[in-house]
């Protein structure tokens, strides 16, 4: 509103203008009923005062249904009409569309680590290209945080042991806050960093100053195989067939799934890293409870890939997908994190660097 005192952040995304207007229409709302049940009691206040000693209240029979039902039905009017907008913002905010590129998160005390669907690295700095959809797949290594960009109107809790996701599209180039906006330990307040959107070319210019690691599906896809997954997950097994020991892996990720005892879970990444730390917790149906945990053999972002790799299979085989993203065969993961604040500056460790 003010040049040096801006009332609201930033708007640079395409959901942003959509959250300001409801919650403005909020306020609205709010200050006029305010000022409405105000001004009201203060006029009744001065209109029915008592006059002189001993004056009471008229007892004529006063029919007030109209005025009961006007005072009960337009507030309900106003408040289902407010619901139905924020049911729509809601879900405009919260769903992704189809465009969306994936990045994968880990939040870390006190670090935000991202991972690029082309294999590049940072920590505390996100590049994207303007006017492109990105959703964050986030998950936490230690505590709960929150993933938290004011100038693109989006917050979502990053919770271990589970997946959750945001997305957004920036509709203009610029650099713009990231935070963590639940507390998360000592060092709080330092956990944040700077989303950096560039125009197309200059985003691909950027990803071509550093090296690019092996995706996040070709690490998953490695690693399924160091871990010996495959010999047990094989392509279109079904229960009792030998050799397999557990279920095919094709066409997982977003399936229902059948458990022993008759219930029914929807894969999504969650049950997918669920039933690689604790194989035991859901049972498929028809296959034995006979898979190891590998609860502190992975890391986080191990997981996710062995997530991610997953939620490509498409019939593929985990030999197919190794080679996308030109990861060679028997290539381990990159165990380092690489943080690039801006073209030519590649930052290698585990430790945040302070902007």
């Amino acid at each position: 509103m003010w040049p040096d005192f801006p009332l609201v952040p930033e708007a640079a995304s395409s959901v942003a203008r959509e959250v300001d207007l409801l919650t403005l229409a909020w306020i609205a709302i709010s200050a006029f009923f305010t000022v409405l049940i105000a001004v009201l009691i203060l006029v009744f206040f001065i209109h029915f005062r008592r006059r002189r000693a001993g004056e009471i209240g008229s007892t004529a029979d006063v029919r007030t249904l109209p005025l009961e039902l006007t005072w009960s039905l337009i507030p309900l009017v106003i408040a289902l009409g407010m619901f139905g907008w924020g049911v729509k913002v809601f879900f405009l905010v919260t769903e992704a569309p189809p465009d969306a590129v994936e990045y994968w998160v880990t939040g870390k005390q006190w670090m935000w680590k991202v991972q690029h669907p082309s294999g590049v690295r940072e920590i505390n700095t996100l590049h994207v290209p303007v006017g492109q959809a990105v959703k964050m797949t986030m998950t936490s290594e230690d505590v709960i945080h929150s993933f938290y960009v004011p100038a693109f109107r989006v917050k979502r809790d990053v919770l271990p042991g589970r997946y959750s996701s945001v997305w957004f599209r920036p509709t203009r180039t610029g650099r713009y806050h990231l935070f963590c906006a639940e507390y998360c330990g000592a060092e709080h307040s330092l956990m944040g960093g700077w989303v950096e959107v560039l125009s197309p070319g200059d985003y691909e210019r950027w990803l071509a100053t550093g090296t690019t690691g092996p995706t996040m599906l070709a690490s998953g896809a490695e690693l399924f195989r160091r871990l010996a997954c495959d010999t047990c997950h094989l392509p279109g097994a079904d229960p009792g067939t030998a050799p397999a020991r557990a279920p095919s892996l094709d066409g997982l990720f977003g399936a229902q799934v059948a458990l022993a005892g008759g219930r029914t879970v929807l894969a999504d990444e969650t049950y997918i890293r669920e039933s690689i730390v604790n194989p035991q917790a859901k049972v498929v149906a028809g296959w034995q409870p006979i898979m190891p945990t590998f609860r502190g053999q992975v890391t986080e972002e191990q997981l996710a890939a062995l997530v991610a790799y997953v939620k490509g299979l498409g019939g593929a085989t985990p030999a197919s997908a190794a080679g996308e993203g030109g990861a060679e065969a028997g290539e381990p993961p990159r165990a380092e994190e690489t943080r690039r604040g801006g073209p030519g500056e590649v930052v290698s460790g585990e430790e945040p660097v302070t902007e």
